[in-house]
């Protein structure tokens, strides 16, 4: 791996590890204040929010500046949006603006990966990338959960910090000096030798003229990695993946609560288990798996799904580790091959910013959908059971039919998917 590589993980890992420890803060903080519980399952679909609004922006905004510039500027919006929870705005409205810092952070992140490295270390990449995304999320969660403990809080509070009130508030203070941490690396990640994609062509017109003539890109990109054969798999596949698991974070803290009782700071434990299998998978699958092989992994999805339900029949921690572990596994080995191939074509198609960008977009429009449903029957009084039931059902089948459309595109297009697969077999095409 060159050099710069590891410079865009760090950046990487202390972001996320942030952005994990905010959101168990921002859960603490709600039922410390007494807020209904549909407002703590609202935080998943209120981070994905900006994603999904600004999905036709922030992909041609990560391509006309250089990737290291916009991944500090997304780093401050986070800054920010810590701050305004800090000092007294509403959880979910601040949460969304944290979203709004990832949604910029995303396509820079992935982006500068297809131009910083061949196609033949993509998967290897994107393993270690992922790994260590899933290795900040065990961190960040147990993060969160300690800060908003007594052990640690107590501490923090001792401090006497003009406007920190509570637990909740004083992790937020510390995770603000986290994320300038990974601003810091932010500024070290170098400048590749790829061109820049000014905004528009004309300098003559407005920015909104410019905004809005975004937008016929955006879809057009939309449609070209929808209509590829390879790329409408591996973006189905990861969109489903994402929608569900970004959900199921706040679902495993709920159903750790039923099941077995816990705090939120024993529950963010679970959530860690979960994570520790993912990063497992996704490294495994960064060494086994090749590219033009991706598509293999598509039955483990359908049991990601079936193995969800199984979780309304654990009730004891001795059982729910080692289950929680498998189930991340199946993920990590599922969505690294997937996510290597989706960059792929997505940067032989359009550019790597503008295809992470119409990932972001699927993806977290699926978190937000899924989200907004999970929020909406909590609200009516569906228990975690019922919603892990929903939940599983709905990645089984997904997964079954988009199996059935990778054979379908197998026997109509053959030979257009032989010539993919030889693409995303050569370093150079």
């Amino acid at each position: 791996m060159k050099r710069g590589f590891y410079t865009i993980m760090s950046a990487q890992f202390f972001s996320s590890l942030a952005d994990n420890a905010l959101f168990v803060t921002a859960v603490e903080l709600l039922r410390t204040g007494g807020a209904p519980e549909w407002q703590s399952a609202a935080l998943v679909p209120m981070f994905a929010l900006f994603y999904v609004v600004l999905a036709p922006f922030v992909g041609a905004f990560a391509d006309a500046l250089p990737k290291g510039r916009v991944m500090f500027i997304s780093n401050a919006i986070k800054v920010l949006g810590c701050l305004l929870m800090l000092f007294g705005h509403h959880p979910l409205l601040a949460y969304a603006v944290v979203g709004l810092g990832a949604a910029a952070y995303s396509p820079a992140k992935y982006g500068i990966l297809t131009e910083l490295l061949p196609a033949s270390q993509l998967v290897k990449a994107n393993g270690w990338i992922e790994g260590l995304t899933i290795t900040s999320i065990i961190l960040g969660v147990l993060l969160g959960g300690q800060l908003v403990g007594p052990a640690i809080s107590s501490h923090l509070l001792a401090l006497h910090i003009p406007g920190v009130n509570n637990a909740a508030e004083a992790a937020i203070g510390v995770l603000i000096f986290v994320y300038v941490l990974a601003a810091a690396f932010n500024l070290r990640i170098p400048r590749t030798s790829a061109p820049l994609v000014p905004l528009s062509q004309d300098a003559q017109q407005s920015h909104f003229r410019n905004a809005l003539a975004l937008l016929p890109d955006f879809w057009d990109c939309n449609r070209r990695l929808w209509k590829d054969k390879l790329g409408q798999i591996s973006l189905s596949t990861t969109t489903l993946f994402w929608g569900v698991s970004g959900n199921l974070r706040y679902i495993v803290l709920a159903w750790a609560a039923v099941a077995l009782g816990y705090s939120t700071t024993q529950a963010s434990a679970l959530v860690g288990v979960v994570a520790i299998g993912t990063a497992v998978g996704a490294v495994l699958a960064s060494m086994r798996m090749k590219l033009q092989h991706a598509t293999r992994v598509i039955p483990m999805g359908i049991a990601m799904g079936l193995l969800v339900i199984c979780m309304n029949f654990i009730g004891h921690l001795w059982i729910a580790v080692p289950f929680l572990i498998v189930l991340g596994g199946l993920g990590g080995y599922l969505v690294v091959p997937m996510n290597a191939l989706l960059q792929h074509r997505g940067h032989s198609l359009m550019g790597a910013g503008r295809s992470i960008a119409v990932q972001n977009f699927n993806e977290q429009a699926c978190i937000l959908g899924l989200g907004a449903l999970y929020s909406l029957s909590t609200m009516w009084g569906v228990s975690a059971y019922g919603a892990i039931t929903g939940f599983g059902a709905i990645v089984a089948a997904t997964m079954w039919l988009i199996g059935r459309w990778y054979l379908h595109n197998c026997r109509k297009h053959g030979s257009e998917v032989r010539r993919l697969l030889d693409i995303a077999r050569k370093d150079h095409h």
